[in-house]
């Protein structure tokens, strides 16, 4: 593992590391945060841990479009927040992003001690198809038992392959984004047809949601995709699964990875389902 601190004049030192992920290295990017007095935890307490992953529609992104997101929860929540460089189609299709996503979040474990972090409160969050690989990394913590994944966070997923819960009534800013668009990500990340309804990539389809973590999910009021992110949380909620469901308005899709509202309300509940006094689920 090798990495550098990056100077900042915000307080939060940040790190960069480089782990071995699903096909190759990936590169990680630590943001680790000084407790305030007012930050309601003992100085000397663990901080949780977030483990975000930016969006792209699957075929774009790095960890510079995640720093706004990444940052911002780490100072407000607060909370040790390990952004995820992950592998991006058509050269690392499915499931690639997704192991890469989990190896991050082990990772964040293993070195929770070093980060002064607590291993066993740890959430997932991600814009875009960083929802889509946050969603389906809560699905796989919760079946092979390994991570416990505490709560999630989707701003804006991607959800649903077969784009058939478009609003066609949203008009979106001009060449932000595009159903064409969305469906050349998608089979970018899953070119075989089977994987189109796999339950880790196509969570809207899944029929196995409960046990799934607490879920905050936000769409933007101009995205084309906000009615299959506020079909899912109907569907989480029908489930038994604890979920909360906002829509920010006049807002676009891409716009609501840095909007101020969203990252608050990502951090409140990250403050509260990471709590040392809701380990256990308990809320």
């Amino acid at each position: 593992m090798a990495g550098h601190i990056v100077a900042d004049s915000v307080p939060v030192e940040v790190e960069d590391v480089t782990i071995e992920g699903h096909a190759k290295r990936i590169p990680l990017r630590v943001y680790a945060p000084g407790l305030r007095p007012d930050a309601g935890r003992p100085a000397a307490a663990l901080r949780p841990i977030v483990v975000y992953l930016h969006g792209g529609g699957f075929l774009h992104g790095n960890l510079d479009a995640g720093d706004a997101a990444a940052r911002a929860i780490a100072l407000a929540t607060p909370a040790v927040v390990v952004s995820v460089g992950y592998s991006l189609p058509p050269a690392y299709p499915f499931p690639a992003p997704l192991e890469d996503g989990y190896l991050a979040c082990r990772w964040a474990r293993e070195h929770a001690r070093r980060l002064r972090a607590d291993a066993d409160c740890l959430g997932v969050a991600g814009h875009d198809a960083g929802g889509n690989l946050a969603a389906g990394i809560g699905a796989m913590a919760r079946d092979r038992k390994e991570i416990p994944v505490r709560a999630q966070a989707l701003l804006a997923p991607l959800l649903d392959p077969s784009l058939t819960r478009v609003s066609h009534l949203i008009e979106c800013p001009s060449g932000e984004m595009s159903v064409t668009a969305c469906a050349h990500g998608y089979r970018a990340y899953l070119p075989g047809f089977r994987q189109l309804l796999h339950p880790y990539a196509a969570p809207l389809e899944s029929r196995r949601l409960a046990g799934l973590p607490p879920t905050l999910i936000i769409s933007a009021a101009l995205d084309l995709l906000h009615l299959e992110a506020e079909a899912y949380a109907g569907a989480l909620i029908a489930a038994g699964v604890p979920t909360q469901m906002l829509r920010i308005p006049d807002v676009s899709h891409a716009a609501l990875a840095a909007n101020a509202q969203a990252l608050a309300e990502v951090s409140a509940f990250f403050a509260k389902q990471l709590s040392p006094r809701t380990k256990g689920g308990k809320t």
